[in-house]
Formats: structure tokens, C-alpha cells, sequence
């Protein structure tokens, strides 16, 4: 797809293994594991990814003059609204009442991964307006996609705030979202970490862990080759637990487990509740550059605040230990609020093909915005675990 007369030329491309993995990191970077080569080539290997679950890979590729990959885009032709967590589920509903069709989609995404991070991806030895440029190519060439295969939308999300701004404008609509993240303020440990909080918050926490500890079950996390495949095993049966038990559907299959922990070992920390020598529960976390990220959990037993031990307090003592600078938990839970995760904007951008249906969204999302805006400022204003200054 060639794009404009400066030479450079817009690909698609139908999987990761169509792109050598050096080219595409060196525009993903190594700050975000969820954008590397490694992980989006695993979901597609797995199978976890393909048209049968909906996530048709149709990645952009775009070539410098040189014929060098300059910028990169994971993008996919989605036939529903699972797995994305920026629901937009009405949209399709209020479209299709219309008379319209909106599946198939575009979705710039990391399949199953409500994590904030680059999503169009430019090589950071390249001045900042060429690489300001490149994006602007990746967001146009989306668009051309659908407009080329008649789709309804394309959708950008959990992409970072910049991103949000520079790409909006007349053609892309701008949607804010809500999760909540822990900051690290140079604390030196955990207990340290407490006395930032108010008493009432900080004895329950303790309260807590005290339980957990008290149960009898020895937490450990585990990374690179202390996780054996019977790790996996244990924590694939605690992850379709909780799929069972919430959606009743499983996306990530067990193959993918297995890759990941193969190949970017040193990547991941996972968290194991054991009975004994018995694994009982889990917590699946990836490290960034500054950040660590929690995805998965899941307990084949019940066991009083053990989902907040090994989800939370344990993220942040791994954070504290090894000098990250915030916890990102994943979506949704305002009871992340009283352990310490306070609420973050999370930002989206979104292209309705159209035009009354563009208009009738926009309008929407202005509103959207003032109640997403407010109720952040009001949950970190009342509910608020850290101590004020007269305290």
C-alpha cells in the first residue's frame, strides 16, 4: 500500500512470522513485554489468535525509502468485542438496530490485555518529527484498511496519552477509561510502603496478610527456570478456573503458557500458592522497564484474602524489591483503591466509518469523558487510603 510520494509504503501482513523479530522490536522497544515480537508471535502460535477466535492478525508494516521497517502497528480484523476491555458493545448494538453492520472491525490491541502501552510502534532512532510522522501514517493506513475492505470502525486502544492527543483530531475520536495503578514513591520496603497509609487502612492491611500468612500456605514467586512446566500446568488449571467461573471462556490456550515461559522467562514473575508441595493458586505478572504488570489469577481453593496477597501486596514488594516505579493490575476493581492502587485514565482512540454514527458516538463520549473525569477526582478525594498532610 504505497502512502503519499515520499517513498515510504504501508504493508499488511497476516502474522508475526511474516516480519522478522528483530525489525518489529526495533520499533516496539523494550520498555512493554505485551508489544514484543516474543508475545504476539505466541498468541498467534498458540492458536490463541487466529479467525477461528475472532482476532484475524492484519498487522501494519511500514517501510522507510530505504525499504527498512520504520514503524509497526498489531492490528487485527476482529469479528466480536471479546477479549478487549473498552467495551463497546452498545455501539454495535444501537449500529446494527440501525440497519448498519459493524463486525468485522479493525482493533490496534494487544489481544487479551487490557495494558496501557505503545500501540503504533516507531523506531526511536528516527528525530522526533519522522517518528511523529510515522504514526500519522500507521493511524491513516488503519483507516484505509477499512475503508478499502468496507468495515464499520477502527479502534486504537490502551494507548498512551500522547499518542491520544497527537492522533486525534477531525478523524479519530478520543475515549478515556478508568483502571488503577500503584506508584512506587521511592519506599524502601513494604512496611515503609504502609506508613504512607492512614491507620485504619494500614491495620487491615496488615490484618490481611496476617491471615494469609496464618493459613499455612508458603507464597512464593518464581522466575526464569524456577518455573517448571508443572507450574504451568498448576497455574493453566487456575486460569480456566476463573474463566469458567466469570466469562466461560477461555482464551489463552495452554501452548501459550508454555511459549512464553520458554521464551521470555526472564520477563515474567509468577506467584504460587502452595499446600505443601501443592500448588492452590496463582498470579501471573510480566516486568517492564519501570512497571509491573499483573494479568492473570486464578485458585482452585478459598482461602480468605489470598487473591489480595498474591494479585496485590505481592506486585508491590516484587516492585519495591527490585526498584519499579508502579503496579499496573489490570482492569477494572475499585477495591484495588484501599490497598494502595489509586485510579489512572486510560485512553483510546476510535474511527466510525459512518458518518452520522461518528457524530451520534462523539457526542457520547464528550459525556463519557465528564463522568469518567469526575468519578476519578471523587474516588481519590473520598476514598483515598494515604494519609493526609494534618494526619
Amino acid at each position: 500500500m504505497p502512502d503519499g510520494d515520499d517513498g515510504r509504503v504501508i504493508k499488511v501482513i497476516s502474522g508475526l512470522d511474516e516480519i522478522p523479530a528483530a525489525d518489529w522490536d526495533a520499533c516496539a522497544g523494550s520498555d512493554n513485554p505485551f508489544v514484543s515480537h516474543v508475545f504476539l508471535h505466541a498468541l498467534e502460535e498458540s492458536g490463541s489468535v487466529s479467525n477461528e477466535t475472532g482476532w484475524l492478525p492484519r498487522h501494519l508494516v511500514l517501510e522507510g525509502p530505504d525499504g527498512r521497517v520504520d514503524a509497526c502497528a498489531p492490528l487485527y480484523l476482529k469479528s466480536h468485542s471479546y477479549g478487549e476491555y473498552v467495551f463497546d458493545w452498545g455501539w454495535a448494538d444501537a449500529y446494527e438496530r440501525a440497519g448498519g453492520r459493524y463486525y468485522p472491525k479493525l482493533q490496534c490491541a494487544v489481544p487479551f490485555t487490557p495494558v496501557p502501552g505503545p500501540r503504533l510502534l516507531v523506531r526511536d532512532d528516527l528525530a522526533e518529527a519522522q517518528q511523529a510522522d510515522c504514526r500519522r501514517y500507521l493511524a491513516a493506513g488503519m483507516i484505509r484498511v477499512a475503508e478499502q475492505l468496507e468495515l464499520s470502525s477502527v479502534h486504537i486502544t490502551f494507548c498512551p496519552e500522547d499518542t491520544w492527543q497527537e492522533v486525534a483530531g477531525d478523524t479519530y475520536l478520543q475515549r478515556i477509561g478508568q483502571q488503577f495503578h500503584w506508584h512506587n514513591n521511592g519506599y524502601a520496603d513494604f512496611d515503609d510502603f504502609l506508613s504512607a497509609l492512614n491507620s485504619r487502612k494500614r491495620k487491615a492491611i496488615k490484618k490481611e496478610r496476617r491471615k494469609v500468612a496464618e493459613s499455612g500456605l508458603d507464597i512464593r514467586v518464581l522466575r526464569g527456570d524456577e518455573i517448571k512446566p508443572e507450574y504451568w500446568d498448576a497455574f493453566y488449571r487456575f486460569y480456566r478456573s476463573t474463566t469458567d467461573k466469570k466469562w466461560g471462556q477461555s482464551y489463552l490456550r495452554r501452548s501459550f503458557f508454555s511459549m512464553i515461559g520458554e521464551r521470555m522467562a526472564e520477563q515474567i514473575a509468577l506467584v504460587v500458592a502452595l499446600d505443601g508441595e501443592r500448588p492452590v493458586a496463582g498470579a501471573l505478572n510480566l516486568i517492564g522497564s519501570d512497571c509491573l504488570y499483573g494479568r492473570n489469577w486464578g485458585s482452585l481453593e478459598s482461602h480468605k484474602f489470598l487473591h489480595f496477597e498474591c494479585c496485590y501486596y505481592q506486585a508491590i514488594d516484587f516492585a519495591i524489591e527490585h526498584g519499579l516505579a508502579r503496579v499496573e493490575a489490570g482492569a477494572q476493581g475499585p477495591h484495588k483503591v484501599q490497598r494502595g492502587y489509586l485510579p489512572t485514565p486510560t485512553y483510546s482512540l476510535h474511527y466510525l466509518r459512518d458518518p452520522g454514527f461518528q457524530d451520534a458516538v462523539e457526542d457520547f463520549l464528550i459525556s463519557e469523558r465528564r463522568a469518567i473525569t469526575r468519578e476519578m477526582r471523587e474516588i481519590e478525594a473520598e476514598m483515598s487510603p494515604y494519609r493526609q498532610d494534618d494526619e
